[in-house]
C-alpha cells in the first residue's frame, strides 16, 4: 500500500526517523509512509553514511531536514534532540533503525569476535536507543502519548549462526525497549520492537549467507517473507493513535515464521534432497 494514497492515520503528527540509508532500507520505506499518512519528521543518520549522498532524495520527497547523529556520541544525541524540538516542537514518534557489526562485516566466527567490535555492535545496536529515549526525556522533545519502535529481528530469540554477535545485540535491544516501555508508561508513552523477517536490503545483503536464511524464512513462513513497504504499513499503525494500549511487546512481522515448525513444501523438497543423495 506503502505507494496508494493514505488514511491519514498520522495527520498532525511529527517525528524522528533514524536509519534511512537508500531506497530499498525499511527506515527509507517507513519515512514515504509515514509522509503519505500526514507525518512530519527529521531524518537522521550517522555522518559517515551521509557522506553517500543518498538520504538528500529521501529529505527532498518528504520535506524532512536531515540532521546527522552518531548515536554512540551522547552529545550528538543531545544536540540531535535539541535541533528536533527548534524544528519540529514535540515530537509523537521516534523509529529507531539502527545497527552494525564490525564482526559480521568482517566475518568474524563467534567463537573469536573481537571484543571491542562487539562493545560497537552492542553500543550502535541497542545502546543507542537508551541513549535516545534517555535524551528525548532530558530535552523534553518527546510528547506525552508518543510511540516509539525500534526494528529488531528473530536473531533475539533463536540462533542464527551467521548473525553472530547481532544476535546479542537485538537482545539487548528488546530488553531495554521494554525497561523503558515500562518507565514511560505514565505519560502514555509506548515503546516496541518489531520482529522484521530477512529483507532484502542492502544493509541486509551484507550478512553472509543471508540468501539462504531469506529462502528459509521464505519456505517456512505461511504467509511469506513481508516486503520493506509492508513492515512500513505495519509500523504506521503503531505510530498511529489505533495502538495507544500496545507497549513493552515484541511484535513480529514475519508472515507467521515464529509460530512455524516446517512447510510441507520444505518437507517435501528435503526429502527429495536426501533421496537424490542417496
Amino acid at each position: 500500500m506503502s505507494q496508494e494514497k493514505g488514511y491519514g492515520l498520522l495527520k498532525g503528527k511529527k517525528g524522528i526517523i533514524f536509519g534511512a540509508l537508500d531506497e530499498r532500507s525499511i527506515a527509507w520505506r517507513i519515512a514515504l509512509a509515514c509522509k503519505r499518512e500526514g507525518a512530519d519528521f527529521v531524518l537522521s543518520n550517522a555522518p559517515v553514511a551521509l557522506r553517500l549522498g543518498t538520504l538528500d532524495a529521501l529529505s527532498e520527497e518528504t520535506n524532512a531536514k536531515i540532521i546527522p547523529c552518531d548515536v554512540s556520541s551522547e552529545e550528538d544525541v543531545e544536540k540531535l534532540m535539541k535541533e528536533t524540538k527548534k524544528e519540529l516542537g514535540g515530537v509523537d514518534f521516534i523509529l529507531h533503525a539502527i545497527g552494525m557489526s564490525p564482526n559480521v562485516r568482517k566475518k568474524k566466527e563467534y567463537r573469536d569476535l573481537n571484543y571491542q567490535w562487539l562493545n560497537q555492535t552492542l553500543d550502535i545496536s541497542a545502546i543507542s536507543l537508551h541513549k535516545v529515549l534517555n535524551y528525548a526525556e532530558k530535552t523534553d522533545v518527546i510528547n506525552d502519548g508518543a510511540s516509539v519502535i525500534a526494528l529488531s529481528y528473530i536473531g533475539a530469540q533463536r540462533i542464527f549462526s551467521k548473525y553472530s554477535d547481532m544476535n546479542d545485540a537485538k537482545a539487548l535491544l528488546e530488553s531495554i525497549a521494554r525497561n523503558y516501555g515500562s518507565r514511560l508508561a505514565d505519560r502514555g508513552i509506548r515503546v516496541n520492537t518489531v520482529s522484521q523477517a530477512p529483507t532484502k536490503t542492502s544493509a541486509g545483503s551484507g550478512i553472509k549467507g543471508f540468501d539462504s536464511m531469506y529462502t528459509f524464512a521464505d519456505k517456512i513462513a505461511p504467509l511469506g517473507n513481508p516486503t520493506a513497504d509492508e513492515c512500513a504499513d505495519y509500523c504506521v499503525t503503531l505510530f498511529s493513535d489505533l495502538t495507544r494500549k500496545v507497549t513493552m511487546q515484541n511484535l513480529y512481522h514475519d508472515g507467521g515464521f515464529v509460530t512455524s515448525g516446517i512447510s510441507e513444501e520444505m518437507i517435501d523438497g528435503l526429502v527429495k534432497l536426501y533421496a537424490d543423495e542417496e
